[in-house]
């Protein structure tokens, strides 16, 4: 649970690192024509190819970072969908089971009171929307 509010913390890290990085941008001084403190490229040579390349870079990088902060926000979704539905379960304790969730694949984790206990969280995680596997590292008392 903790690892999954981290990913979620991480996640809007990252959207207000982006979203400050474009409002900067988009409104920054730049200055004026007559302003004798501007930096321009009158004169200047640019290398086209250069810029293209180095902004194809940070496109990816920026592409990756996004696939990545989704995939973690899927994760941290299927796991408080799970703990929900632990939480309202009469036979389930849920404070008693750990669920992590990658790519899909949920483990749940800690300590059960029967084997039906056991078998109802298993079930539960399995048929959550978006579960491809459940690994069950439970252990009775």
């Amino acid at each position: 649970m903790i690892r999954a509010l981290l990913r979620v913390v991480l996640l809007l890290i990252v959207v207000a690192a982006i979203a400050a990085f474009f409002l900067g941008y988009r409104f920054a001084d730049r200055g004026t024509p007559n302003d004798p403190d501007a930096v321009g490229t009158t004169g200047a040579q640019i290398d086209v190819d250069r810029a293209r390349e180095t902004g194809a870079r940070i496109g990816e990088g920026v592409a990756a970072g996004a696939d990545r902060a989704q995939r973690a926000a899927s994760d941290a979704a299927l796991t408080i969908k799970i703990k929900s539905k632990m939480a309202l379960d009469d036979l389930v304790e849920a404070a008693d089971i750990d669920v992590d969730t990658t790519g899909g694949v949920v483990t749940l984790s800690g300590i059960v009171d029967s084997p039906e206990q056991r078998e109802r969280a298993a079930r539960l995680a399995r048929e959550t929307e978006g579960v491809t596997t459940v690994i069950d590292r439970l252990t009775h008392r």
